[in-house]
């Protein structure tokens, strides 16, 4: 556990950070913004931890160039759209870090950011942002890369990737459909509740395909408007 420091320093009494893991998810940490200091996180030696910040500040400079030849961003805009399309996400049930790493990377120019970089972004721990892609990239939300000639690892979200996965719900659907049957046959297809019971199965049956036949419609509609990618 990091120690306390004094005297002003970052990380003196005062500064507090708290993690608290989202249910189900182990280590998608809730970790409250503020500075910290530590001399190893996860494992990690001093030393590793001193080499990978070399190889982020070769990457920070190659995402500034890329950004030098678009439009300038104001910091301060992509920070009130990050915070504000995490609390979508998280109204809609999404935990809240994994909200606000996912709401980053996907105002981020480049799609892809690595661990230092989010935690710079949003001002939280190693082990807030290790939290939060582990629950993203279990519900396939973003994917992981290994930088060229570097051991460490970029978080990517692709255009279509995270859309097409909060509405492709299929195995969970079926799963729920065949519950429903059972409940059918267990109460019986004339009772008031079998009726009801039925009557979600057959929601649930028509949501199904109108969910593919709108997606399929949407990647012909997508390439029309955007082109192949």
């Amino acid at each position: 556990m990091a120690e306390a420091k004094s005297g002003g320093e970052p990380g003196a009494e005062g500064d507090v950070r708290v993690e608290a893991a989202v249910p189900g998810v182990p280590g998608a940490d809730s970790a409250t913004s503020g500075p910290w200091d530590v001399d190893s996180v996860g494992g990690r030696s001093a030393g590793d931890m001193a080499e990978d910040d070399g190889a982020e500040e070769g990457a920070k400079g190659a995402e500034r160039a890329e950004g030098a030849e678009g439009a300038e961003r104001d910091p301060e805009a992509v920070s009130r759209f990050v915070e504000h399309f995490a609390a979508q996400l998280v109204e809609a049930g999404v935990p809240r870090m994994p909200a606000r790493v996912f709401a980053a990377l996907l105002a981020s120019d480049t799609g892809a950011l690595t661990s230092a970089q989010l935690g710079e972004q949003l001002q939280i721990s190693p082990a807030a942002v290790s939290g939060a892609v582990r629950y993203l990239a279990q519900v396939h939300l973003v994917s992981r890369e290994r930088e060229p000639g570097s051991r460490r690892e970029r978080y990517r979200v692709h255009s279509d990737q995270w859309y097409e996965a909060l509405t492709n719900r299929e195995a969970i659907i079926k799963r729920w459909e065949d519950a429903l049957r059972e409940g059918v046959a267990s109460l019986g297809a004339d009772s008031p509740a079998g009726r009801r019971l039925t009557e979600t199965l057959a929601f649930f049956e028509f949501v199904e395909v109108e969910v593919e036949a709108i997606m399929a419609r949407w990647r012909i509609h997508r390439d029309q408007l955007f082109g192949r990618d």
